[in-house]
């Protein structure tokens, strides 16, 4: 018989309080969508840009063209529009989910395993009520890292892909090999001031939190172009240096689309390819039949950009997630939170620098982050190295929007803001190496009143 002691009676404790807790996260927010629009105070031809950008954001592509509108869907994918994934609380947010109180909707991932003919089988991490997810291998069979994003599905089958046979990676193997890890949709909101934020400005906010970190055990590094050295801000990992390279990526890697960041055409396989690369590419003639211009060299910007430049576009033009009136327990959560230490990287305000859209220069905004990256410790990590993050290292995940989210970390483990929150630091840590940066600062959370948990709940719900 397992012997009882004192370090029993605590944990017993600990997990009664944490059963408690985890009954008091209020869900995420009701009521209007607080995001998805342009920023206010764009000029009318930004404005355009802007209403046109979201239609093309939204458009469903197949192979080609034929079925859906948009053209080069595959040979592999994870989905057939970028509004597919980021859906919550609006398009341009992050996974929908059938417990969204803007848009309920079951995982549209699962039906996509045979829209038009497809013969694909829906993987065991895919499930009606979870998160939209792409896979990862760490490892290639030969034992080398791997890393890259190994698409869900492919075009077998289809009615608009004759011939194609190209098979599903076999995801049942790799993960009774823990060689599977997930990655869910990151908001695109408010992108474009982050990204007019200059290196400097970053620098400066993190330096002026070195002293405090320190007690805590934080640290904290950006990850920098190979190029330039200049500091990368989009993605889990901070990977990508611009909303262009990182909406290219995601057409290519997410949808399969081959465009003029990333031209080559993946699992290009014999029998698999229907269209000239790259497929996305910027319009010489006017390609749209309603405009009384089509078919010749006059037009908007959006008609004549690529789909990957009315992307960015519709990222940089966007407005931030607008919050929930503050109440007094917001207010007092809020204060918490900076008590205990979130604040050290979810730093609550940054300035954006020049930028050439109007009334976006010089504009502090509150992203909850520092977009740097620290070690999260075992517990988080997925073995992916990208740049200089390493396998445990991950960007301050921005907190704006927060309070209409449904998932929680990068992988989507759980749709619980408490467990999300405690899931930041490592239980157990006894051996070097393991540790979260964020250890310290879970550590002054558990200390906290019920009340205190409750309104600091409340307020994130409240972003």
């Amino acid at each position: 018989m397992k012997r009882w002691n004192a370090n029993s009676t605590a944990l017993l404790v600990l997990a009664l309080t944490i059963g408690v807790w985890a009954q008091q996260d209020p869900g995420p927010r009701t009521g209007a969508a607080g995001a998805g629009g342009a920023y206010s105070s764009l000029n009318a031809n930004e404005l355009q840009f802007f209403t046109q950008a979201s239609a093309i954001f939204a458009e469903m592509d197949s192979v080609q063209g034929t079925i859906e509108p948009g053209k080069g869907l595959g040979p592999a994918f994870n989905g057939n529009s970028c509004a597919m994934c980021h859906a919550q609380p609006a398009v341009g947010g992050s996974s929908p989910g059938t417990a969204s109180p803007q848009n309920p909707i079951a995982n549209p991932q699962v039906a996509l395993a045979t829209l038009d003919g497809a013969t694909n089988a829906v993987p065991s991490f895919i499930t009606s009520s979870g998160p939209v997810r792409e896979a990862r291998f760490i490892f290639n069979s030969d034992g080398s890292l791997d890393g890259g994003v190994h698409d869900l599905y492919t075009i077998a089958g289809r009615s608009d892909a004759p011939g194609c046979t190209l098979a599903q990676p076999n995801f049942a193997q790799q993960l009774s090999h823990n060689n599977v890890i997930f990655r869910i949709p990151t908001p695109v909101y408010g992108l474009g001031f982050v990204e007019s934020t200059p290196d400097a400005t970053l620098q400066a906010n993190l330096a002026a939190t070195k002293s405090a970190r320190w007690h805590l055990g934080i640290g904290g590094s950006f990850n920098t172009s190979g190029n330039d050295g200049s500091i990368t801000r989009f993605g889990w990992k901070a990977q990508n240096k611009s909303v262009l390279v990182f909406s290219g990526e995601a057409y290519n890697v997410e949808i399969g689309v081959s465009n003029e960041a990333f031209p080559n055409e993946r699992s290009a396989v014999s029998g698999c390819v229907f269209n000239n690369s790259p497929e996305d590419a910027s319009n010489l003639l006017n390609p749209n039949p309603s405009s009384p211009n089509y078919g010749t060299t006059v037009g908007t910007i959006s008609e004549m950009s690529s789909d990957t430049v009315n992307f960015a576009a519709f990222a940089r033009l966007s407005a931030p997630p607008t919050p929930a009136a503050p109440t007094q327990s917001t207010q007092n959560g809020q204060a918490i939170f900076e008590n205990i230490g979130c604040a050290l990287c979810h730093s609550e305000s940054l300035t954006t620098g020049a930028s050439p859209y109007t009334g976006m220069s010089n504009v502090t905004y509150h992203p909850y982050s520092d977009f740097a990256l620290h070690h999260l410790g075992s517990g988080l990590a997925d073995g992916i190295v990208q740049g200089s993050a390493g396998w445990d290292q991950f960007r301050t995940a921005p907190l704006w929007g927060v309070g209409q989210r449904l998932f929680f970390m990068h992988d989507g483990r759980t749709s619980d803001l408490l467990q999300a929150i405690l899931d930041h630091s490592v239980n157990n840590c006894r051996q070097r190496g393991c540790q979260s940066e964020a250890d310290g600062v879970i550590h002054n959370f558990k200390t906290l009143q019920q009340s205190q948990v409750q309104d600091l709940l409340n307020f994130l719900r409240s972003l």
